[in-house]
């Protein structure tokens, strides 16, 4: 196993479910009211709403701060744990399952996305400190912690 070093993301986050969508691009489509383009900022900036955007055949989700939820008091909250530091490509094998098999074991759920280099891990905002603790106990490392 590869020992990742992983941020606590700052922030709670939404996961928010959309409506299946004509297959089209991204471009000039709203999220939270906001375009696509209008919210391409870093994450952590403080200039962007939303974390993740997913689509898939039976529609799409997005993950966003929670502040910017039009419903917040009606969705869990996430805490994001993200292995830029350890980036790696898409022919490496093991990298996810090594963050996940962890956590498995650990009985803390997640919802995953990943880009072509690293993987982004939301777990339950009230179960940070158990998902950091199993996460330490198979040598990774984490940086940027917040209290949960």
């Amino acid at each position: 196993m590869t020992s990742q070093l992983l941020g606590v993301l700052p922030g709670r986050f939404v996961v928010v479910e959309r409506q299946p969508v004509e297959p089209q691009s991204l471009e000039g489509q709203s999220v939270e009211g906001r375009s696509v383009d209008e919210q391409r900022g870093g994450i952590g900036d403080g200039a962007d709403d939303w974390l993740a955007l997913v689509r898939a055949p039976e529609g799409r989700l997005t993950v966003i701060r929670a502040e910017r939820s039009h419903d917040p008091a009606g969705l869990e909250r996430w805490r994001a744990l993200y292995g830029g530091d350890t980036a790696h490509g898409l022919d490496v094998p093991g990298m996810l399952a090594a963050l996940l098999n962890p956590l498995a074991a650990a009985a803390v759920p997640v919802f995953v996305a990943s880009t072509y280099a690293a993987d982004l891990v939301l777990v339950p905002a009230a179960r940070l400190g158990e998902a950091t603790a199993a996460l330490r106990a198979a040598g990774h490392r984490l940086t940027q912690e917040e209290s949960p």
